[in-house]
Order: structure tokens, then sequence, then C-alpha cells
């Protein structure tokens, strides 16, 4: 029996494939290329999170695409054809254009198929933090909610879901623009790491600094003290990008200051990672706000 509508969201939100399929969530892949060479990251794409960072740390370039409208009309339209309605959870508008290809792509279907419903939420959200918000959204979809109810619940928390990063390296964040030259030169000297979140807005701000590797991340932690509220969800997302041992140390750190916290580690992908570069670390929770 069909289930009425599929949720859809991008490969920025950093799930796993068998993530995605055992909460019922369908992930577009997305184009980034390496050195020059283009590759697909998700579902049946030729490249890997730890194969992308593992070129980066070897020298080579990342950077990333915005999803080509044709793509969406694929994955909307085999929806539609099931007889099944859409839910598209959006990578942020704050950081990427790709919503718009989104919107014009459902306005022509809705042509093609009057009796079917097309709704696109702007998650204002990144990586595991767009992944902890969709995660969330299938589980108010099991139940019971409707397609439009649901439309209404993300809109309603998606400011809830909370976004703290740092960095190991600040010249991938000097190249992409977010710190001049003179602040990642002296930051690099001083051990100066960015304590950064995705704001009310889904734009990645630069907040606060720390002293040293160890002190950044327990910073993340620190925001999660003060602004975690568990009675949403006691889920807690973890993604890095190529530093297991460091993301073993915070969930560590989590856990001993919230044990009844539900610590899942994710590896970062290529959208995000591109412009963060290795050594990303980064701290998703169900919050009081951004």
């Amino acid at each position: 029996m069909m289930s009425g509508y599929q949720i859809i969201t991008d490969a920025t939100a950093d799930l796993t494939e068998a993530w995605a399929n055992q909460i019922g969530v369908e992930i577009i892949p997305m184009e980034c290329q390496l050195g020059g060479v283009p590759y697909t990251f998700g579902p049946g794409g030729n490249i890997t999170g730890e194969e992308f960072f593992a070129g980066m740390r070897g020298g080579k370039m990342g950077s990333t695409s915005q999803i080509n409208p044709t793509v969406y009309e694929e994955h909307f339209t085999r929806c539609l054809d099931q007889g099944l309605d859409v839910l598209y959870i959006c990578f942020s508008s704050g950081l990427s254009g790709t919503i718009q290809a989104a919107k014009i792509c459902m306005e022509d279907l809705r042509e093609k198929y009057p009796d079917r419903k097309l709704i696109c939420v702007d998650s204002l959200a990144a990586s595991a933090g767009e992944g902890l918000l969709v995660t969330e959204a299938a589980a108010q979809k099991a139940a019971g909610l409707s397609l439009e109810e649901l439309a209404a619940w993300v809109e309603d928390h998606k400011q809830n879901a909370a976004h703290w990063f740092t960095v190991e390296d600040l010249n991938h964040l000097r190249r992409g623009g977010r710190i001049s030259a003179a602040t990642a030169v002296v930051g690099s000297a001083l051990q100066i790491k960015p304590v950064m979140h995705c704001d009310s807005e889904g734009h990645l701000t630069n907040t606060a600094k720390a002293r040293g590797r160890k002190n950044s991340l327990l910073a993340l932690v620190d925001h999660m003290d003060k602004d975690w509220i568990p009675e949403l969800s006691r889920q807690v997302f973890i993604c890095h990008g190529d530093c297991l041992s460091d993301a073993e140390f915070l969930k560590t750190t989590v856990l001993e200051r919230h044990p009844d916290a539900e610590v899942t580690i994710f590896h970062m992908g290529p959208i995000i990672g591109a412009h963060t570069g290795p050594g990303v670390m980064a701290l998703f929770f169900w919050g009081t706000g951004r």
C-alpha cells in the first residue's frame, strides 16, 4: 500500500544510504569536483566522503555544483508516477541557490500532475544538521502526520536544529572568503580555531574562537550544555571530515555530560567539506534555537 507521500532530501544532509533507507527517505545525489575532475556524491555516486577528503589532504582542490533541474525532475517524477506526493527538504538557501531550481521544477510538474502535491521546504540547514531535521521529519511521518502537517512541522522546528562547527585548517575558509588572509595566517600561527554555527538564515557564521583543537571541540559541547532540548529528541549527530578519533572524543564528551543522548557519528561529504577542508568537526542537536 502506498504511504501517500515521499520525503526527499539531498546529499548535503550527509546521511548514509543505509540510514536513509532505514528511515524511508530518498536522497538526491550531488555533483562535486576534486582536482578538476567531476564526481557524483550520494546514492549511485562514484566518490565517498573518505575519498574526497583523502584527495584534499593530498593537495587537490575541491569544489561543488548545484543540483541540475533535470535531476530534480527525474527524482520527483519517479515518485509522482508511483502515485506519491513529494515533500522535498532542501539544502539551506543561505548557502546555495539550488532551491530555486527545485521550485521551478515543481511548478512545471504541478501542471503535468494536477492531482499530485509537491512541497519544497527550505531547511536553512547544512550537513548532518539537515540530516537531523530530515531524520526527525521521517519519525513524524511514521507517527501519522500528513504531507501538509509534516511540512508545517518542519517549518516550525527547523530553527531548533542547532549546528556547531570547528575546523582544523583555516586556509580552506580563507579560500572560500569566510575569513581574511591575515586572519588565517595569524590564527594558524597561534593555533586559533573558529567556533562557527549555521544561523537562523542558514548562513555559516563565525561566532567565537578557541585556542587549540581540543578546546574548540569542547566549545561545541559547551553550546549543547546551554541549549539542548532532549524533550524534542535525544538524537545527536556528530559529523567529521576525516578525523574519526576527534569525533570519538567529541562523542565521549557529549555522553559524559549528557548520558541520555543518542549519539551517531557520520562522515561529512564533499558538499560542505569542499569549503571547510579535512579536519572539520560538527555537532548537531535539538536546541532552543540555532
